[in-house]
């Protein structure tokens, strides 16, 4: 992408209004802009980074044995009633209704929806286990949107629902969730460390959220530091593994880390000091099993292997997949811009010709934007003619994580300045040296 071609209109200042870093920045660097109280359109670099997550999502949740589906924006109000959620869901709920007069509303959770669908169509025990999602946008009419995509009104969301024939096999689901998320969120570049969660009025131990750590964080966070060396993407751990499944939950309920919600300083206390860590942390997803509280309310039942009728249990788990951009920036940035992870960033490299009003240099990043465009490394190329500065600067605040400078001095020596932009670690090297490591 040829930056003078580019609709990425880059601030020079923070907005009055914008509180912290995340929405501080993707309103300078021109993520998003805002439309609404708490709602946002996503520009074209916004988008690339929200498109990346979603997909990463996506591709662990598929892994996981999940199937995706799109369920629709617009609800029903009458089966919000068959749950019992209408009434006592509260103000958040944006309830509309159609030129018919019927009750709708904007969707801000699918429990209802799924567990009618699922109802409608399924027969019997044969046809479960299943876990079902989608990445749709949800909609919650907070009273006061504020900390940009951190809290607004309108968000992106994957949201999976499982089923299974008893608590022992819900357990199952939930444990291959559990797993699922910790590779996500290691994938996506961020530790995000799973922490028990109030199971509310259900119980149980089948609740966590998963926390970022950031220092700009909502909570304050405990944790026990072997966090910090697990590697769950590297792990041989299949989803169908249900001894090891277990274990991983057993070995999660063993590794101390709460927010100050559920901190206990009798267990804390217990973790050696030389270990202990705290900070501050955002939340980003959240599973949870709650048995057969929508199943029953809303009559799913399947025939069992027994002949009787059987009560399918079911569990959901949430991602926030807009949320996640904040919460990636709130975690990676520092003075000078964004500083993207890998997987998520909106190109690979940012190019910069230093002086677009000199042939030779022009030339040369032309004939490198094009050699990096044929092998497939995405680039975003600063062509523009403005003064290096104002340029360099504009890429720092971006946060690609590589930068190639192509000037007059460089293009004399036969060189262009290769940088990274998360250790700010510079080197001048040939093109076609550039261009290797970038490739490899």
């Amino acid at each position: 992408m040829r930056l003078s071609r580019a609709f990425l209109p880059v601030l020079k200042e923070s907005p009055s209004d914008a509180q912290i870093v995340s929405h501080k920045l993707m309103l300078r660097a021109g993520l998003v802009r805002q439309t609404a109280a708490g709602i946002y359109a996503w520009l074209p670099l916004g988008f690339r980074v929200l498109k990346k997550i979603e997909q990463i999502v996506r591709e662990e949740q598929d892994r996981a044995g999940s199937l995706e589906m799109l369920m629709p924006t617009i609800q029903s109000a009458d089966l919000w009633r068959e749950s019992g959620r209408y009434d006592a869901y509260g103000p958040e709920m944006l309830r509309i209704r159609d030129r018919h007069d019927r009750e709708m509303l904007f969707g801000p959770t699918n429990e209802e929806m799924l567990t009618a669908l699922f109802r409608d169509d399924v027969r019997s025990y044969r046809d479960l286990p299943r876990t079902l999602y989608h990445i749709q946008w949800k909609f919650r009419d907070e009273v006061r949107p504020r900390f940009g995509v951190m809290r607004g009104r309108e968000f992106l969301m994957k949201d999976a629902y499982s089923f299974d024939l008893d608590e022992a096999g819900a357990r199952q689901s939930y444990y291959t969730q559990l797993l699922a998320y910790l590779r996500t969120f290691q994938r996506l570049g961020i530790r995000a460390v799973p922490m028990k969660a109030a199971s509310g009025p259900i119980g149980g131990d089948l609740s966590h959220e998963f926390i970022v750590l950031a220092p700009t964080g909502e909570s304050e966070v405990f944790y026990d530091a072997s966090y910090e060396e697990m590697d769950w993407s590297g792990s041989d751990l299949q989803y169908g593994d249900v001894a090891g499944l277990r274990a991983l939950f057993d070995r999660i309920g063993q590794t101390y880390a709460a927010t100050d919600e559920t901190h206990d300083e009798a267990r804390w206390s217990e973790v050696p000091a030389t270990s202990q860590r705290t900070g501050r942390g955002i939340e980003v997803g959240h599973i949870f099993y709650f048995g057969t509280k929508y199943s029953d309310a809303m009559g799913l039942r399947v025939s069992g292997q027994d002949g009787g009728m059987v009560t399918p249990h079911m569990g959901s788990y949430g991602i926030g997949v807009s949320r996640l951009v904040g919460a990636i920036i709130e975690a990676s940035h520092d003075e000078a811009g964004i500083v993207w992870p890998d997987a998520v960033a909106p190109w690979r490299v940012g190019l910069v010709t230093m002086r677009a009003d000199d042939g030779p240099s022009a030339s040369a990043a032309d004939g490198l934007y094009r050699k990096l465009h044929d092998a497939g490394v995405e680039t975003l190329y600063d062509d523009r003619d403005e003064r290096g500065g104002v340029k360099l600067g504009s890429m720092d605040l971006i946060g690609l994580p590589w930068q190639v400078i192509v000037g007059p001095r460089g293009v004399a020596a036969g060189t262009v300045e290769l940088k990274n932009r998360r250790t700010g670690e510079c080197q001048e090297l040939s093109a076609e040296s550039a261009l290797e490591r970038l490739t490899a």
